[in-house]
């Protein structure tokens, strides 16, 4: 048992060095920051392909096609998104017998980090699975008599799915994509496992040096929560420019949405 005198007296709060951490990052820091942005921005778009794709496939006649998607749904959705970054990290090498994820990736031009790209097609991978669920309630929000129209007309299923009913699918999706993509900006913290130096590493590589864990990750919990507010007044523009010509008060504002208020009006798209 922790005696409360004991414990005031072993530290306190150091704000000169919070502050030094807040306004003053070092490079170390920058990079983390940096990494974590690009990260769940890579990871983001290749969900929403994947999101895509296996909303189509879930939606086709062919069960091929309906079974696959189906799988890929209930495998990723259904596991922690930290047991499959470790997974296929430090999985792969043991049962393909080759690293595919070396230490340092040489391309030529640049050389990539593969803990991060591990990281990442992971991060990618999960959230595709998430993404399809919303792609589809998208898809079906539409009228179906538009499709049907536009079949009547000889447009190919793929020409009516991208000019007809994806554009008018938009406006149900973005609000729980931008949802999705303020969930990743956070879930990159996990890549820390497979040891990959983004924001929240960085804060308890600082922590661990110094013996001193407060201000570290309340400094990142900062800059997280920068992030997300940053990201929340885009979102919000973006939501109020596709609902050009609807009721003002059918989009949250920024606030309420940071607030949790909007929750009732969006879709569950939270892993």
């Amino acid at each position: 048992m922790i005696h409360l005198p004991v414990f005031a007296a072993a530290g306190h709060l150091d704000l000169p060095w919070l502050f030094e951490l807040i306004f003053h990052p070092t490079t170390a820091w920058i990079n983390g920051l940096w990494i974590t942005v690009y990260a769940a921005i890579i990871a983001q778009v290749l969900g929403v392909v994947l999101g895509v794709l296996s909303a189509l496939g879930g939606m086709a006649r062919n069960p091929i096609f309906r079974s696959v998607s189906g799988i890929y749904v209930w495998i990723f959705r259904g596991t922690p998104v930290l047991v499959q970054i470790s997974l296929l990290y430090f999985g792969t090498p043991y049962l393909l017998g080759i690293d595919l994820f070396p230490t340092v990736m040489h391309t030529g031009l640049i050389d990539l980090r593969g803990a991060i790209i591990a990281g990442i097609l992971a991060l990618g991978v999960n959230e595709g699975a998430y993404m399809s669920e919303i792609v589809r309630a998208g898809i079906l929000s539409v009228d179906p008599g538009q499709s049907e129209a536009a079949k009547s007309l000889g447009m190919t299923y793929r020409l009516t799915m991208s000019r007809i009913v994806l554009p008018q699918a938009l406006r149900v999706i973005i609000p729980p994509l931008g949802n999705e993509f303020n969930n990743m900006l956070k879930t990159t913290s996990l890549l820390s496992v497979i040891a990959v130096e983004e924001l929240y590493r960085v804060s308890m590589s600082i922590a661990s040096a110094t013996f001193k864990y407060f201000e570290p990750l309340l400094a990142a919990a900062v800059y997280y929560l920068i992030l997300t507010t940053i990201w929340g007044l885009i979102q919000s523009r973006i939501e109020r420019r596709l609902g050009a010509g609807t009721q003002r008060n059918e989009y949250p504002g920024v606030w309420a949405r940071m607030l949790g208020l909007a929750r009732s009006r969006e879709g569950q798209g939270g892993h």
